[in-house]
């Protein structure tokens, strides 16, 4: 399968991406992985993508479209891939259109605005390892440092609650007509985000015809 997955920044896009990647058999190309590691380890793409981040606004499509389309060339993605942060824009959809590859289903994760501001703004990484955490969901045992190596718990500067309005507001302001644009298609299927993650993924099997 060749699979889209929508939905505004912390639906939860990249745990059932992950499901359906051992599900299925297919690997998950994940964008915001990509950048996050670009930046981390400061290369120029990951400069150009921080100062970006940072605000909350969207990475230039220039940048993206050529990240995604030297990742599709790779052997391992004929058999199959599901696309995660990619495309956030209507042009970004029609230029994947553009290069000829066939998208057999397109699911958008829906979930409201107020429960993504409590996800987001509550996340935490190690600043050592990149250990995720969540002061809520999934807090360390050893409070503020990272139960697997130590390192201090930092919030990321994209995360802020502040930014964190701005980024849902740039996913409904620019990346929600790709909905449409798809549903023209008839690729469109939609799954409900729920507040247990079992829920979420029986959801995302029925959109998907999987059940």
């Amino acid at each position: 399968m060749k699979l889209i997955l929508l939905g505004p920044p912390g639906a939860g896009k990249g745990t059932q991406a992950e499901i359906l990647s051992k599900r299925l058999g297919i690997d998950t190309i994940s964008t915001g992985v990509m950048l996050r590691t670009a930046i981390r380890e400061k290369t120029e793409l990951g400069k150009l993508a921080q100062s970006y981040m940072n605000e909350g606004k969207l990475v230039p499509d220039e940048v993206v479209v050529g990240i995604v389309k030297e990742r599709l060339q790779q052997e391992d993605c004929k058999k199959g891939f599901i696309l995660d942060g990619f495309p956030r824009t209507t042009a970004q959809a029609q230029a994947l259109t553009e290069t000829g590859i066939e998208i057999d289903k397109v699911l958008s994760l829906e979930v409201s605005d107020e429960t993504i501001i409590e996800r987001l703004s509550g996340r935490r990484e190690c600043k050592e390892c990149g250990t995720p955490y969540h002061v809520v969901y999934k807090p360390s045992s050893k409070g503020d440092v990272c139960d697997v190596c130590g390192g201090k718990l930092i919030q990321r500067a994209d995360d802020n609650e502040e930014t964190v309005r701005n980024r849902i507001k740039v996913y409904h302001d620019q990346t929600e007509p790709i909905k449409e644009y798809y549903q023209k298609t008839g690729k469109l299927v939609i799954a409900y985000g729920k507040e247990e993650l079992e829920e979420t993924t029986k959801e995302v099997a029925h959109a998907l015809g999987l059940e």
